[in-house]
Formats: structure tokens, sequence, C-alpha cells
């Protein structure tokens, strides 16, 4: 199984998940055209994908799901609530597949693993993914850790794991008070600190990959967010990953385990 995320942040958010002929996008925050150039630099085609994930309505996660849908032919799969409040955007003959936030299902040969988070949207959910022998998670937009959420993401391989701001950064930043509260508030994005606690809980001998992930541009930095992870893991700032919005992450392998 392997990944790569075609951009991360407040301006845009998907990621690639593939095993064997099976490709998942999840999320789809860039258009149809800059999906498709996306798709591009990690050497991928559009006619490759075999569905489309959507976490939940906000803007970053689907400003192009609709014109993906119709141009690309993938079906779509959400959950009951983000679909009310997405569906006026979509054609009549879409393609879309409602989920259950607490059952898994299987596309291919991704067995998904939808759980839900707690975040501002109607029904948002999170995912990991499994070939049966490599597991990996992905965790962004989420406000507050759930024991729901720590048995959820525990005994992964991969993780790719929310760092939106540093707690400083936002509190003395330019955002309005509502915003400052809103992003920081119980419904809204993980800190660097309590992203650090997070992978503290889930810390397991499978876990070989963490990459920091919606990272805001004007209330963290990538280094702070490196060495509030590496503080958890004990390990170099150097070893986590970052996803960068503009550049994303390029494929990585996940290997199976020997424990």
């Amino acid at each position: 199984m392997r990944f790569a995320i075609l951009g991360s942040g407040s301006r845009g958010n998907a990621a690639l998940i593939e095993c064997g002929r099976t490709a998942l996008l999840l999320d789809c925050g860039f258009s149809a055209r800059e999906t498709s150039a996306r798709l591009a630099r990690h050497n991928r085609h559009q006619s490759r994908l075999s569905a489309i994930l959507i976490t939940h309505e906000h803007g970053d996660h689907c400003r192009g799901a609709a014109s993906c849908a119709r141009q690309f032919g993938v079906p779509m799969w959400m959950t009951a609530g983000t679909w009310s409040a997405l569906k006026d955007k979509f054609d009549e003959d879409a393609d879309i597949h409602l989920i259950n936030p607490h059952e898994r299902f299987a596309i291919g040969d991704i067995e998904v693993q939808p759980f839900p988070v707690p975040h501002d949207a109607r029904e948002p959910c999170q995912f990991t993914f499994s070939n049966g022998d490599t597991r990996m998670g992905f965790l962004t937009d989420i406000g507050s850790i759930t024991t729901h959420v720590v048995d959820m993401l525990s005994d992964c391989d991969a993780l790719v794991l929310e760092c939106n701001h540093d707690v400083r950064m936002l509190r003395d930043g330019p955002y309005p008070p509502s915003l400052k509260a809103r992003v920081g508030g119980d419904h809204g994005h993980l800190d660097n600190a309590t992203a650090a606690k997070l992978l503290s809980q889930v810390m397991s001998p499978r876990l070989r990959y963490v990459a920091a992930a919606h990272l805001s541009e004007t209330n963290n930095t990538p280094v702070l967010a490196q060495v509030a992870l590496a503080r958890a893991m004990d390990c170099e700032p150097e070893w986590i990953d970052v996803a960068e919005q503009d550049e994303g992450l390029a494929f990585h392998h996940i290997a199976e385990a020997w424990v």
C-alpha cells in the first residue's frame, strides 16, 4: 500500500491512497483541472481513480468534488450529513455512496474504516485504510481528542496527523477573536501540542512513519510541528515529514511491520 498527498492546508486538501489496482482520492479541495495537474505531478491520471472519499463539507476539502465527479466519472463516498450539505452542487445522476461513519467497507483492494470526529461540520469523519497486512490513518480537521479516535488510530503502520497551529502563534496572530476561538475550540483544529499528545497515545511498535498535515500558513511553521511530534516519538525532527500546501507530499510505500 502507498499514498501521496496532493496538497494540504486551508487552500485545499487531497490525498491519494493506492493498493493493487485500487486508487482512492481522499478529499477533493481543488478544482477538477487543478486536481488533474496535481495527479500528473505524481505521475497519475484521473482515469486510474476508483473512488473519491469526502471527509466533510468545508470548501478546502470538497471544493472540487462536484466538478471531479462530473468530469472524472468517479463515484463519491461520504456520510449522509455531508451529502445533505453538498447535494445541491451535484448533478442528479452523480454516483453517490452514503456511508455509516461507524461501519467499515471495502473499495477494491482497500478496506476503509471511517470514524466520526469532533469538528464544526454536519457529520464529519476521518479514515483508516488497510490491505489486510498494513494499516494507515488520516486525521485532519478535528478539534479535540476522543477515546474513539485513539482506538481507531492505534496500531497503524503510518499516520498523517493534523498539526494546524501553534497555540502561541494563533493567540498572538492576526486572526479576529471569533476565528481564533473557532480554530482553537473543541470542534476546530488540532494544535501542535495536542497532536503530539494524541501521537503519544496511539504509539505502537507498528508505527514507522508519521507526517504532519493541514498546517496553517499563518499560525504554524513546519519546524514547530516537526519538533512537537518528534518529542512524542523520541526521534529527530527531520524524521517527521510535512505535507505542504502547494507541493503536497511524494509517494510513500507502507511495508508490512515485523512485530
